[in-house]
C-alpha cells in the first residue's frame, strides 16, 4: 500500500499520473472539497467518488481559499496536512492542493472522465458543470445526504452546540 505522502503532488506530477493511468485503460474521477477536520461524511463523499472511477483524484483547497470559502479562523488545518489527511483515505489514489476557489483550473487541467460533488449539489447546481461537459466528462452526485457539516463539528468541539 502506498503511503499518504506519497499521493500528494504538485498539479504537473499529478497531471502525468492521471495521463499514465488513462494510457492504461483506467478511468479518472476528480472530487474536491476544503476538508478541514477531516470527518465520516468526508470519508462517504471520497468513497463514493472512487465507485465512479478506477482512479480518484482529490483537490484540496488551500488555506487562503478556504479563508475566502469559509470565513475568518478557517481553516482550522494547513494545507499539508489536510492533503496528508486526505490521502491517508484508502479511496484516494493521488492529491493536489489548489489555490483557487473552484476546480475549473483542475478540471480543464487533468480532463477528468467524472467530476463528483457531495449531496448538497444536484447536477443542475455544480458550479463547473458546463466546464466538465465541455470537454466531455459528466457530474456525479456522491456520498451520504448532507449530515454532517464541519462548521457544526467546530462549534461541538468549541462548546457552542451538542452532540446528535
Amino acid at each position: 500500500m502506498r503511503r499518504a505522502a506519497d499521493k500528494i503532488g504538485a498539479l504537473e506530477e499529478v497531471r502525468r499520473r492521471v495521463e499514465e493511468a488513462r494510457a492504461a485503460g483506467r478511468t479518472v474521477a476528480l472530487a474536491n472539497g476544503c476538508f478541514d477536520v477531516l470527518h465520516v461524511g468526508h470519508v462517504r463523499y471520497l468513497e463514493g467518488a472512487r465507485r465512479e472511477a478506477d482512479v480518484l483524484v482529490v483537490g484540496v483547497n488551500g488555506d487562503e481559499s478556504v479563508r475566502r470559502l469559509k470565513g475568518q479562523g478557517r481553516p482550522v488545518l494547513p494545507a499539508p496536512d489536510r492533503a496528508r489527511l486526505v490521502a491517508a483515505v484508502r479511496a484516494v489514489d493521488h492529491v493536489v492542493v489548489f489555490e483557487e476557489d473552484d476546480v475549473a483550473r483542475l478540471l480543464l487541467a487533468l480532463r477528468p472522465d467524472v467530476h463528483c460533488k457531495g449531496t448538497d449539489y444536484t447536477p443542475d447546481t455544480v458550479p463547473e458543470r458546463e466546464v466538465v461537459r465541455s470537454y466531455g466528462g459528466r457530474v456525479a452526485i456522491v456520498g451520504d445526504p448532507k449530515d454532517h457539516d464541519t462548521s457544526v463539528l467546530l462549534d461541538r468541539i468549541r462548546g457552542g452546540g451538542q452532540a446528535r
